[in-house]
């Protein structure tokens, strides 16, 4: 056990602190305040519009609309355009890893990533029962009509656009490309002090704003020119292929049963030897999960039905119902202990820890019962939240309760959680206390087993 423990956390180790895994990590982190302002909006204008709206209540619908209005502002100044934040704070990040200016390295990410979404938009207008004549018309004075199968639409393109589609959650991977790829660039020049030099005497924030101009040219000019090759060889845009080929077979993939199970586990596995199992995973649960709730946020705001959201499991479908608590489902570890448990310092333990556990803060509980490196524990631990996972994932799938599409802070206590996070469904409240009760069951035997050992041993 202690050889496999110490292979075990070398490895996980190296995992966890990988530089690039880190920076991306540290940039999904960094744009929360911009995500949680963004489900707020989204959660508010639920209460305030949809579901009064669905009750035949119109008229208090109408009396919100300033503020259903104001929160429409803040959506669109965050999530709807969150991959240009990542953009930036992928560089940044990736810059601080790199020791060269980070502000400038940001910069230059978000300016790569603009350089490679299209630059014009096309909207096209149905035409109902209009004339051949009049479609003559229309085409005399310049406008484009296109008719196919039989229908007929107008078509106009505007230069200068930015798609939401490109700069939104769809676009996060694109920018992760990207960043990649023009902060690469940009830290390898300046190293190589392929730079402008300026005397001494200028001051200090001169000398690093010229210090990134050639480096930071070379860097967008290097996106601009992939996008345009991409464009040219396939004609679509840079971003569709990375969202066709990439982006969706991956977010597919995470969508199966087993790939929930599994990185539940996982993340069970990682604190289990004192490895905080959420940061070592974070690519995967940011990078992936994360991508499907701000896309289900998306999709939500633009159709208003649950029914029609793209992706059954998100972020915060783990926190939902696999993490009441907090990692282990341990909230329901202390119910258990303070009806069953006859050995005092867990009592004590539990005393301490429970105000906490309603906010879903266990370090007390995982380092003070120890459960880390336990072997009392190592099954509930293991087993619980994968079979919560399970039961959140089945009650989903089969339409029983909405996804999670909202974000929502994860310091909210069980079943409040997934109820706002999935816009108010009070099923999905239920479930999360229904999986509550699960993990109960399941810690009940070990807890009463503990009773046998005597502390120390």
């Amino acid at each position: 056990m202690s050889n496999f423990s110490d292979k075990f956390m070398e490895i996980s180790g190296k995992i966890g602190s990988q530089r690039h895994l880190v920076a991306i990590r540290d940039s999904f982190i960094s744009m929360m305040p911009i995500t949680m302002a963004g489900s707020v909006a989204v959660l508010l204008n639920v209460f305030l519009r949809d579901i009064p709206t669905n009750m035949g209540w119109t008229g208090f619908a109408e009396v919100m609309q300033p503020i259903i209005d104001i929160n429409g502002y803040v959506y669109f100044g965050t999530i709807s355009v969150m991959a240009l934040f990542f953009a930036f704070a992928f560089g940044y990040n990736l810059s601080v890893m790199h020791k060269v200016n980070p502000l400038a390295g940001g910069l230059i990410s978000f300016a790569s990533f603009i350089a490679t979404i299209p630059q014009s938009i096309t909207v096209s207008t149905a035409l109902e029962n209009v004339s051949s004549d009049k479609i003559a018309i229309l085409k005399e004075i310049g406008l484009n009509v296109v008719t196919a199968d039989g229908a007929s639409s107008i078509e106009a393109s505007q230069w200068g656009a930015i798609a939401l589609s490109y700069a939104g959650a769809t676009g996060l991977f694109t920018a992760l490309v990207i960043g990649f790829l023009s902060t690469f660039v940009y830290a390898t020049l300046t190293k190589r002090n392929i730079t402008i030099k300026l005397p001494e005497t200028v001051p200090p924030a001169v000398n690093k704003a010229f210090a990134a101009i050639i480096p930071g040219t070379a860097a967008i000019y290097v996106s601009a020119i992939v996008a345009y090759v991409a464009f040219t060889a396939t004609g679509l845009a840079l971003g569709d292929l990375v969202s066709t080929y990439i982006q969706k077979p991956l977010m597919g993939l995470s969508q199966g049963i087993g790939s929930v199970i599994f990185l539940t586990f996982l993340v069970q596995l990682f604190w289990f030897f004192g490895l905080h199992g959420h940061n070592v995973l974070a690519p995967v649960m940011d990078g992936i999960y994360g991508v499907a709730l701000n896309e289900n946020t998306a999709a939500y705001e633009a159709t208003k039905n649950v029914s029609e959201l793209p992706w059954d499991w998100t972020r915060g479908s783990f926190d939902a119902y696999a993490q009441m608590g907090g990692s282990g489902v341990t909230l329901a570890l202390l119910i258990a202990i303070f009806i069953f448990s006859k050995r005092e310092e867990h009592k004590t333990i539990a005393k301490l820890s429970a105000p906490m556990g309603v906010f879903n803060i266990n370090e007390p509980v995982i380092f003070g019962m120890p459960i880390v490196l336990n072997p009392t524990f190592v099954i509930p631990w293991l087993i619980v939240p994968p079979v919560c996972a399970a039961i959140g994932y089945i009650a989903t799938a089969t339409g029983l309760i909405p996804p999670v599409f909202l974000a929502v802070p994860w310091i909210t206590p069980p079943g409040l959680y997934a109820y706002l996070a999935t816009g108010g469904s009070f099923m999905a409240g239920l479930v999360s206390i229904f999986n509550l009760f699960v993990a109960f069951l399941i810690w009940t035997p070990f807890v009463i087993s503990a009773n046998k050992i005597k502390p120390g041993e």
